[in-house]
């Protein structure tokens, strides 16, 4: 695991409301990060709503994804799958979309959200669209039904990326 990851405990644990995530960023965290404010269980709630109303009738596994912007607005995506597979979509590519629609161009942080054991990060094409809009220290916060599992830096799960700095004359 990352070394900014961290695993948190079971909701329900610290006196936290079950289901309500925790921040999962390390104490050391530097000031104006965002989430300063402990919003992450908005993002988390928009993710599991969005996750619900997922498409995914041949994979059976649904995503959500919330991201906040730096405004402060949050969007979320679900993935939509197709028979005819490379056609499905991602939960992280709608919800970019919502916030490219709504005008918006930066995000703030992410969060993903999918049932199983395993951690459920953004696949290789969703890190590239995240780093569209995003800088290498963008938090991705994993999630699993019960709460955050993981957060990373964009730039632990994308490292030495190319984005749109890269082709500023």
């Amino acid at each position: 695991m990352s070394k900014s990851a961290k695993s948190l405990l079971p909701s329900g644990e610290g006196g936290e409301p079950k289901g309500v995530p925790k921040d999962p960023r390390p104490s050391g965290r530097a000031a104006g990060s965002p989430d300063e404010g402990g919003a992450l269980a908005d993002l988390f709630a928009a993710a599991r709503a969005a996750q619900a109303n997922a498409y995914a009738p041949y994979s059976r596994f649904k995503v959500g994804a919330a991201l906040r912007s730096e405004s402060g607005a949050i969007f979320s995506g679900c993935n939509v799958e197709n028979a005819a597979y490379p056609q499905g979509s991602c939960a992280e590519a709608g919800a970019i979309a919502a916030m490219a629609l709504a005008g918006e161009r930066r995000i703030a942080e992410i969060l993903v959200i999918g049932d199983g054991e395993g951690l459920c990060t953004p696949c290789g094409g969703c890190r590239q669209r995240i780093r569209e809009f995003a800088d290498a220290r963008t938090w991705v916060y994993v999630a699993g039904p019960d709460g955050v599992r993981a957060a990373f830096a964009l730039n632990e799960l994308l490292p030495e990326s190319f984005g749109p700095g890269h082709l500023s004359a």
